[in-house]
Order: structure tokens, then sequence, then C-alpha cells
């Protein structure tokens, strides 16, 4: 017999991973020849050719690694039933691997039935182990047969998957995604339709052939393989096996960086073809799988139409069409203004000074909510920066479930108003990396033209998992903001007030820390000093960046906005009324500051505000016509007239509990749509709500209100489509 240069499973998983390899590639070639638009060219496309390799490395890479650990696996004994020590411990990790494969998955809110499947399959295979000893192919039949069934298996998928993504883009221009499945609901219905519109007969000839094609190339691998021994010493073969599990391993993950390769990197093009070119078909419906029952209920949110018309103050109104869309007509010109929206990492109101903390861990921002246009009662719609950003960024909340919505992609195209800034650069800073949560996709794929900074842009280096300090990326911002010669919008996104709550070595000196007694520390809200001196930094690095801003020619022209991503559940003690504790809205309460000295006047404002008004209130301040498609307000327009009993009532939202809600000037009402709990409590003092019948007709309303805004919020997830003429 020939000697192999590498072990035989080796060699047979990377000949099947190279097979699948160009089995994809035709396909990308066949997707993009058929489906091109006029103009597009495989030279100006080959970026995203490049990209679509990586996804799918990411599925091959997955597809092989599985088989190649598991057929690796054999017992030895040293006796007739003692095993050796290396087998015991070989048996230990496998199933501390199964283990850990499982809680992960538990922790990414996996069903239970996949759960159940899972771990079905894995005691599938250590009963396996111990009744064949030998889990290698080339060494065991059971195996073989096991092995040749498991990548015909993936075989066929493979083959399938492409089919009816290849009839899925063209029906509907997206690629396959887990949203698929509901034509099963109405089978014969989708059966009948699909005989009568492809052309069936050719598409299940593709298949048979495809098919059979890749089983019979994997199997003659195999064969080929099988009577080319590999003889070197176990070291050497134990040291391949590694290097290629780690190749593997790497393969899935899909680049160097702090994580992994995810679908919305494909939309860094900024071109919605070359963006679904890359994409896997594979990874797009296993991607989507979990927001496969992402729905929203059209009955309902037609029935609370007008009720949310009336909230909206929409005056186009069409009841069939569903419109939510309202123009903003600025008297005179657009002013030309920067706007720069600084999203502020876990900035709870009652931790800081605007409300009192003694322990006055705000001071500079307290400064500045005094010289600027300050809301002391905005809420988040729910806890999260994910959320936070979202419904900053859309005017939507975010109530996917149990997900969040940046994440689904489904939601990827969405309309935001800062595409109606005509003429002006856009930029997004994050100290760390945009890939977090999916949050690239929902920035680099509806903001047009967006300038993104991210940590490798920066000169100065990350000081933990978050990137660079907020100092550094507050300044690094201010650096790019000094050299702009057109206006400009602009976000920041803090991330220092957060675990592991660092502080940079090169700050220690100016920065001075404190301590408190733990007695203290939680009477007024923190857990921990290092919690205490993370927030403390927030307010230090906010003083830098104003200070750095103020020696620049743009600041007089700049209206900051500052707005917190979510709060913190904690003891707010005697600041605000015990709601906040007991229906947890310290968790939402946050700070939003309109801070522009040359501009506006100093003025707080303590009507209930959200997040979600925060960009179509910067934009009429800047006197930029736009138009608003989802649920934010212009919290500075004076002259609308809301035909609603509550004029300031904004929604929120508890993914946990599935918990939807009202904040207003006076109430707070919570309905745990579940089990149908509800509460209904003071937003403004600690005293009972009488019980009479105004007060039994404000809690009817509220709760119709927060219904028809969590339905209208789950429609416009699917129905806030950008402009593509934009």
């Amino acid at each position: 017999m020939k000697k192999a240069s590498f072990p035989q499973l080796v060699s047979w998983m990377f000949l099947i991973a190279v097979t699948f390899l160009i089995f994809m590639t035709a396909l990308r070639f066949a997707f993009f020849f058929h489906f091109k638009p006029s103009g597009y060219t495989f030279g100006n496309n080959f970026d995203a050719f490049l990209l679509g390799l990586n996804f799918d490395l990411r599925i091959i890479c997955g597809i092989v690694l599985f088989p190649f650990l598991v057929g690796n696996l054999h017992l030895t004994y040293r006796s007739k039933n003692k095993l050796t020590a290396g087998s015991i411990a070989a048996v230990v990790f496998s199933i501390i691997i199964m283990l850990l494969l499982l809680f992960f998955m538990f922790k990414g809110h996996a069903p239970l039935s996949i759960l159940l499947f899972v771990g079905s399959l894995f005691a599938l295979i250590l009963i396996w182990l111990f009744t064949t000893k030998n889990c290698n192919p080339f060494q065991n039949n059971i195996s073989r047969k096991i092995f040749k069934t498991y990548f015909f298996i993936f075989s066929l998928a493979l083959v399938v998957f492409y089919a009816v993504d290849f009839q899925h883009f063209d029906y509907l221009h997206q690629r396959l995604n887990a949203t698929v499945l509901t034509y099963t609901e109405d089978a014969s219905i989708s059966t009948n339709m699909i005989l009568e519109t492809y052309p069936i007969f050719w598409i299940v000839t593709y298949m048979i052939l495809s098919t059979a094609l890749l089983v019979i190339l994997n199997n003659w691998y195999f064969n080929r393989i099988k009577n080319k021994p590999y003889r070197e010493h176990l070291v050497f073969k134990a040291g391949i096996g590694i290097i290629f599990t780690l190749l593997l391993a790497l393969g899935i993950f899909g680049r160097f960086n702090q994580y992994p390769l995810r679908w919305s990197d494909a939309f860094v093009f900024n071109d919605d073809f070359k963006a679904n070119l890359a994409l896997n078909p594979m990874q797009s419906f296993l991607s989507s799988l979990e927001f496969k029952s992402s729905t929203y209920n059209e009955k309902e949110v037609r029935d609370y139409y007008p009720l949310m018309a009336d909230y909206l103050n929409i005056k186009n109104r069409d009841s069939v069409q569903l419109n939510y869309s309202r123009q903003f007509i600025p008297q005179g010109a657009p002013t030309g203004y920067n706007v720069v929206v600084v999203i502020c990492e876990s900035f709870s109101a009652y931790k800081s000074s605007m409300w009192g903390n003694p322990l006055n861990t705000t001071p500079f921002f307290n400064k500045l909510s005094q010289e600027g246009v300050f809301f002391d009662r905005c809420f988040t719609p729910a806890y999260g920066t994910a959320r936070g950003v979202w419904a900053t960024l859309t005017g939507i909340p975010d109530v996917e479930y149990p997900n969040t919505a940046s994440r689904n992609p489904s939601y990827v195209d969405q309309h935001t108003i800062i595409n109606d800034y005509k003429g002006y650069d856009k930029f997004y800073f994050i100290g760390g990396s945009s890939s977090w949560a999916n949050i690239r996709g929902l920035l680099i794929n509806n903001i047009i033209g967006l300038n993104l900074y991210e940590e490798e842009n920066f000169q100065a280096h990350s000081v933990d998992v978050w990137g660079i300090s907020d100092k550094r990326l507050f300044l690094e911002a201010n650096k790019v903001f000094a050299k702009q010669q057109k206006p400009f919008f602009a976000v920041i996104q803090t991330a220092d007030n957060h675990r592991p709550y660092t502080i940079p070595e090169e700050d220690r000196k100016e920065f001075i820390l404190e301590n408190h007694s733990i007695d203290s520390l939680k009477k007024f809200g923190f857990d921990n000093i290092n919690e205490l001196n993370a927030f403390r930094y927030s307010d230090f690095s906010f003083r830098k960046f104003i200070e750095a801003a103020q020696k620049e020619a743009y600041f007089k022209n700049t209206i900051f906005v500052f707005v917190g991503d979510h709060g913190l559940r904690g003891n707010s003690g005697a600041m605000f009324p015990k709601a906040w504790e007991s229906a947890g809205l310290g968790a939402r309460h946050v700070p939003l500051l309109f801070y522009a000295p040359s501009i506006l006047s100093p003025k707080r404002i303590s009507t209930t505000s959200s997040q979600l008004d925060l960009i179509p209130s910067v934009t009429a301040l800047v006197n930029i016509p736009y138009t608003n498609t989802t649920l934010g307000k212009n919290l500075f327009d004076t002259t609308a007239q809301i035909p609603t009993h509550f004029k300031n009532a904004r929604f929120t939202y508890e993914s946990n509990t599935r918990e939807i809600g009202i904040v207003t000037d006076n109430y707070v009402y919570l309905l745990n749509t579940t089990d149908g709990m509800e509460q209904f409590l003071s937003s403004k003092d600690n005293l009972p709500i009488p019980k009479n019948a105004q007060t039994d007709e404000d809690k009817r309303l509220l709760n119709e209100l927060a219904k028809a805004y969590f339905e209208t919020a789950k429609y416009m997830l699917f129905h806030n489509k950008k402009d593509p003429s934009k």
C-alpha cells in the first residue's frame, strides 16, 4: 500500500470541504450572471465574491468539524472492562464540550425542541462510541455507514437550499430565510402555487444530478484514501489533527476579529445586490431561524390604527394602506447646523447629579444640562444597548423576542430620518466593533454614505473588550469634526460605563478615583466602587470632549444631543417615586439633553418624552424637512393638536417578561402579555391611585394605547422600508 502524507480522516474531510466549496462557488457565479443588474461586472463585484467565499467556508467548516471531532473518538482498554486514562479523559472532555454547547444554545434562546434534538444527538454519539469502541470511519464499518449517511444528508441539504434560494430570490429578491417556513402553514395552496409557477421537472433533475455528483465524489475520495494508511508517529498525527481542528474553527469564526463573521457584514458594500451576492443561503436561513415566529397581527394593527393616528397626529390618514407617514415642512431654509448625537452607555438618571444624587457623580453633565434644553423625564422603550441604538436610529421600539431586532435579517432594511440630511456628511463612531449585535447591518445598509469609524480606524489602543476608551473616542471624533468643510450628522456610541469598568492608566493622574463605604454606595444606587468610578469617568470623558470641541470652529454651529442607551435597575432611594423600582423605570429613565449654547436657550422640561423622539426633534431644530414613518415625535412642536387624553404617553417593553407599558406625566401602566397581570401606579408621587370612574377610564385607555403601540411596532419592523430612490 502507498503511504499517505496525512491522516486518512484529515484527507477525507479536506477533500469533501474542497468539493463543497467548488459547488457553492459555481452556484454563486450562476446567481451573479442570472440576477445581476445592468452594468454590474465580475470585476466590480470581486470583493463580494471574496466575502462570499468566507461565508461559504463558515458553513463548510461547520459541516466538516463536527464529524472530524467525532471520528477521532475511540476507546482503548487496559483490561477487559477498564478504560485507559486517556480514553476516560477523552470521554469526559467530550461530555464537557457537549454540555457547554447546550448551555450556550440555551443562553442564546434556542427553543426547547432544538435543545432536546441536540441533546439526543449527543446522547446517540456516546452510545455509538461505547457500542463500536471506535468512531473512525476508516477503522469501523458501522462508523463508515454513519459518516457516509451524514454527508449524503448534507449534500442533499445543500442542493435543496440552493435550489429553493434561487427561486426565492427570483420571486422576492431576498436570499432564503426562515420566513419561508410560514408557507408550510398552507401546504396545499403553497404546493399548488409551486407546481403551477416553477419548472419543477428541471429543478428536480438538477437536485438529483447535483446530489448524486456530490455523493459519488465523496465516496470516491473515501475509497481512494482507505488504501493509503498514515504511518507517522502518533505525536505527528495528533499535531496534524490539532492544526486541522484549529483551521476549521477559524473558518467557522470567519476572520481574525473579536466577533465572528456575521450576515450583517455583507451589507458593508452599501449595495443590496452585492450584499445578496455575498450571502450564503444556508447561513441566511440559519441566522433567521430563531426569528421564524417574528410576525404581527394585521387585524389588530388595523383595529388600533385610528388610535395611533390620533396619537401620532397623522394628517393624511389611510386605514387601508396603513399610512403612518408625517411630513415636517419647516418655516424657512435649513440652518446648516451640525448634529452630534451621543448615545451614552448605561446612563441611569437616578445615579447622576441632575436629580440630586448625593454622590454627585456627573457634575459636568449637570452643568451642561443647566445650559441646554434638558428633558428630565425621558424613557427608553426597552432595556439594552442594542435595543436603545435601534430605537434611537429608527424611531421604532425594539419589541423583538427573544433576541434583538438588529440580529434579525428580516429587519435589515429600515427607513431613517438621517437620510433626509441632504448635503450632510454622516459619521458613526464606536470604540470597538460594530459587528456587536449585528449593528453594522443596521448602520451601513440604511444610512446612505455613512462613514463608520471602529476600533481599527483609531490610533488609540483598546483598553478592554469594548475597544478604546470613551475619552479617546471623543477626541478622535473631535479631530474628524474639526476637518469638515460641509455640515455633518454624527453619532458617537460610548461604552466605558459598562463592566469591566475600565479606567485607563493614562487618565489615573487627572481622574482621581473616589472611595465610599459600601453602605453609601448601595443607598445611592451603586453596587460597588468600580461602578461608581466608571460612571464618574463618563462625566470626565464628556468634559474632555466638550472642552476640545469648544476650541474648534464647528462648535458654535453644532447641536449636541446626549441620551442614555438605557438605565439600570437599582435603588433610587427618595429621589424618585417607588414606581422607579417596583415598575423597573430606573432601567429606562435616562437624560435627554440638547446642548448648543450659541443656538438654544436653556430650559428644563418635565413632560414625558422618549428616546424615539430624538432624531425627529433635533432634525426639526436644524430646520430640515423630513418624512417620519415611525413612532417618534418632534418634542419642539407646540402646534400639534393631538386628539387623545394622554398627550405625553410613551411606550415601554420588557423583553424578558414580555411586558408592555405606558409612562405618562402622572401614571405608569404595565401589562404582562403572557399572564395578563397589570400594574397601575403613580409616576409623580408615592400616593396610591384613587379608585373612581376617571382613573378606571384612564387605566382602560392606557391598556388600549399599550397594545396599540406594541402591535404597531411589530408591524413597523416589517414595513418601514427605506426609500430606494434615496
